[in-house]
């Protein structure tokens, strides 16, 4: 099954990462549909390592704020949700349960190369999930970098073994201030078929 040229439109063609948002909330039941949609989404032995805030209320966006590069500051502050995409680095504790084909948890007990690596990889990959999902369900995404993780990580995930990765702002995109599109590179400028 292909999909048809509307949905590829709205998840690819016609998608544009937005720096400017409508003043028109977020209904927090939508992000439970965006969480039920991605995380259905293949990782490496189900490691799932993703792990979520997304930041709604404004003392959260004051917590965010500092942490934040001046370029990104206003758009964030604006953006009716960020999501701030971590990953755990305790993710294998839960392998029992959602791998429990096999014992996939020994593999990583004591090989911290290996938990950094796949817990980085796959949420990363998840948070790519992310924005095809909110997209898929009418929202516009804003992913960035641009700030400070030690700070976000103090801020949303202290006392954890959670690690942000990158930040998106979600919501409903001002069309009239999108920048016009930057170019990509052609198949035969970063592809190869052996």
């Amino acid at each position: 099954m292909t999909l048809d040229a509307d949905a590829l439109n709205t998840l690819f063609l016609d998608a544009r990462t937005h720096n400017a948002w409508q003043d028109r909330p977020v209904d927090p039941a939508l992000l439970r549909r965006l969480w039920d949609l991605m995380r259905m989404a293949p990782t490496s032995a189900n490691c799932s390592p993703v792990r979520l805030v997304f930041v709604t209320s404004p003392e959260a966006k004051e917590r965010l704020r500092p942490a934040l590069m001046e370029a990104n500051a206003e758009k964030t502050m604006t953006a009716p949700v960020t999501a701030v995409v971590g990953h755990d680095m305790a993710f294998h504790e839960q392998l029992p349960r959602l791998f429990p084909h096999t014992d996939v948890r020994s593999w990583f007990v004591g090989n911290d190369a290996l938990i950094e690596t796949t817990a980085f990889r796959n949420g990363t990959l998840q948070g790519a999930y992310l924005i095809l999902a909110a997209r898929a369900l009418g929202l516009d995404c804003g992913p960035m970098s641009g700030f400070d993780n030690a700070a976000v990580d103090a801020a949303f995930f202290a006392g954890t073994r959670i690690r942000s990765n990158f930040l998106c702002n979600l919501g409903y995109g001002d069309p009239s201030a999108l920048f016009p599109r930057g170019p990509r590179l052609e198949f035969d400028e970063a592809c190869r078929v052996e």
